[in-house]
């Protein structure tokens, strides 16, 4: 029996860790996205968290190109991010109702200088607007398979800012929406993660201990 967005969404949860915020655990990134526009308040707050990112030197890098279907003058944009999608990326995306760029200025205002961390940051405030969608009862999914050279050249973004992803966002659709077999599949397979003994060390290689 084919199982349902309701039931997907319970089967993504992370196991719980008390102390840790619970929009932390329920944050996953579906393909399928329901036929539901989102609103201009939604959008306001999801942009407003990723406001206030940390940025080094407070440069706040960042700069975003908003599409929306069907809603003028954002549906130009729109259509421009989905044409540069790449293989399958293009089958799901076009029933996400919004897509963004996010993009950075490669180089510090302050001096003109080489900014290494820009996309660091880029994905650091791409973390806050996730998880503030998610929160909202939206969801997310970013995509890195697309055309730089179309979009930039389709979108005119000037030569000094450097692409980061594309990222889909609206509400959680029916895993039966995806007419693909194979994201059906991982749409409802279960997530994983590395456990914290291969990825935090008191010395290269040693795991941390963390627990009191």
């Amino acid at each position: 029996m084919a199982l349902s967005a309701d039931e997907v969404h319970s089967l993504k949860q992370a196991p719980l860790v008390e102390g840790v915020l619970p929009v932390m655990h329920n944050r996953w990134s579906p393909r399928s996205f329901a036929d539901r526009t989102v609103c201009r308040d939604d959008l306001h707050r999801v942009f407003e968290a990723a406001r206030w990112a940390a940025s080094s030197n407070n440069e706040q890098p960042w700069r975003f190109l908003l599409g929306v279907r069907d809603v003028a003058p954002f549906d130009e944009i729109y259509t421009k991010l989905l044409a540069a999608l790449l293989g399958f990326n293009q089958e799901w995306a076009s029933a996400a109702p919004v897509l963004v760029l996010g993009v950075v200025d490669a180089k510090f205002a302050h001096n003109g200088k080489d900014n290494p961390h820009a996309l660091y940051d880029l994905g650091g405030a791409m973390a806050h607007f996730a998880l503030q969608a998610t929160a909202l009862g939206l969801t997310t999914r970013q995509l890195a398979g697309f055309n730089p050279e179309l979009v930039r050249d389709s979108l005119h973004i000037p030569p000094n800012y450097v692409l980061g992803v594309i990222t889909a966002l609206g509400y959680q659709g029916e895993p039966s929406a995806l007419e693909n077999e194979k994201l059906q599949a991982r749409e409802v397979a279960p997530r994983e993660r590395k456990p914290l003994t291969e990825l935090v060390f008191s010395s290269w290689g040693e795991p941390a201990d963390l627990r009191d």
